[in-house]
């Protein structure tokens, strides 16, 4: 059974960071693409940061140049970086592992909503 659990959120102020990790099953995270989505209320969820098995990452736009994927093999964990944080930041971060593709970063199913899910957790920027 894939287990993937997010710790990490809460409530942050304008222009601080975020470090959100997710531990995730042995069974996934050495050869899935290992993503951070969020979705804000009354939005669609989003791709946030991906990173691939061998290391590829992608990132969404939006925290593009503040922000930082990365894996921890010793524990099995993904981890997201997020600075200079704003309140159209606050959304509720969720993990997600999707199987290996042939494709790349720029295909579809980089973007998806297709594999596992963790059940989210809530980060809030205000002040």
């Amino acid at each position: 059974q894939v287990q993937l659990v997010e710790s990490g959120g809460g409530l942050v102020q304008p222009g601080g960071s975020l470090r959100l990790s997710c531990a995730a099953s042995e069974s996934v995270f050495s050869a899935f693409i290992m993503g951070w989505y969020r979705q804000a209320p009354g939005k669609e969820r989003e791709l946030v940061a991906s990173i691939a098995a061998g290391g590829t990452t992608i990132y969404a736009d939006s925290v593009k140049g503040r922000s930082t994927i990365s894996k921890d093999n010793s524990k099995n964990m993904v981890l997201l970086q997020v600075t200079s944080l704003s309140p159209n930041d606050t959304a509720v971060y969720y993990c997600n592992a999707k199987p290996p593709t042939p494709f790349g970063p720029s295909s579809g199913y980089w973007h998806s909503s297709y594999g596992y899910w963790g059940q989210g957790i809530q980060v809030t920027v205000s002040s």
